[in-house]
Parts: structure tokens; C-alpha cells; sequence
């Protein structure tokens, strides 16, 4: 492994940090601006989040929501076994486990698959397809269906 391929994946890394940091902080701008300007966020149950605009409103909702349902918004996601793959000098492909812990505990858990670009110096996410595997009952987060 070569220095630039060094450099690619700790800026993949990066990118992928700062968008969970930003979320669990409700900075929903730092957020948005990990993605390319027509990124793509798939979540489940959810027509396909296209677009800086698109993600930033559906994820207002999101904050809203929690705030509406606790004393204490507490977020903090764990991100896993992240696995990068470049697949072009200026294309990647990451996958990783989650988890996303509440006030009451763990919430839910699951995995991103994600492809990445290298827009200008920096990495952003091209697309971003969540999966939940699974929630506890009493979730803050996840309907149970």
C-alpha cells in the first residue's frame, strides 16, 4: 500500500466520522457537506434522499422527532469494521457496521454501504444506502412494523 492509497483511506475515514459527529449534534450543514451535491442517502422505508436539500429537510424531520420523544436527546453512533475498497484514483467503496445508542441504550444497530468521490482535495459520499438490521422494542428511532 502506497502513500496516496494511505492518504485516500484516512480521508474516507475521516468523511465517515464527520458525518456521524455531525448528526448526533444536530449539525445537519457539517452533515450535508460530506456528500457530493447530488448525493444519494437510501434509508429504509424512505423514496431515495436526493441532493444536498433533500437529505438536509428529511433529516430535520428526524431531529424534530427525537427531540419530540425524549426529556434528553442523547445520539451517538458507533461505526465498525469499516472495509474501504478504491475502486479508481478518485472513486471508493466503504462498508461498515452501526450502532446508534439513545438515552435508552443501544436503539438500533445496522450498516452502511457507501460510494465515495474525491471532489477537489476533499472525499465526500456519493451514496450512502443504510440498512437496520435490527432495533430494540422500545426504540427511539425505528418504527416497529
Amino acid at each position: 500500500m502506497d502513500i496516496e492509497e494511505l492518504t485516500a483511506r484516512e480521508a474516507i475515514r475521516d468523511v465517515i466520522a464527520r458525518y456521524n459527529h455531525a448528526g448526533d449534534r444536530g449539525q445537519l450543514d457539517d452533515l450535508v457537506a460530506c456528500f457530493t451535491e447530488d448525493g444519494v442517502m437510501e434509508l429504509p422505508d424512505t423514496p431515495p434522499l436526493r441532493g444536498h436539500d433533500s437529505i438536509r429537510q428529511h433529516l430535520e424531520g428526524v431531529v424534530a422527532a427525537l427531540r419530540g420523544s425524549t426529556e434528553r436527546a442523547t445520539l451517538a453512533h458507533h461505526v465498525a469494521s469499516l472495509r474501504i475498497q478504491r475502486t479508481a484514483p478518485d472513486a471508493a467503496r466503504a462498508e461498515a457496521y452501526f450502532s446508534v445508542y439513545t438515552e435508552i441504550g443501544l436503539d438500533h444497530w445496522g450498516r452502511y454501504s457507501d460510494r465515495l468521490l474525491r471532489t477537489g482535495d476533499r472525499w465526500r459520499i456519493a451514496l450512502r444506502r443504510v440498512r437496520v438490521d435490527g432495533a430494540v422494542s422500545h426504540s427511539r428511532m425505528v418504527s416497529q412494523r
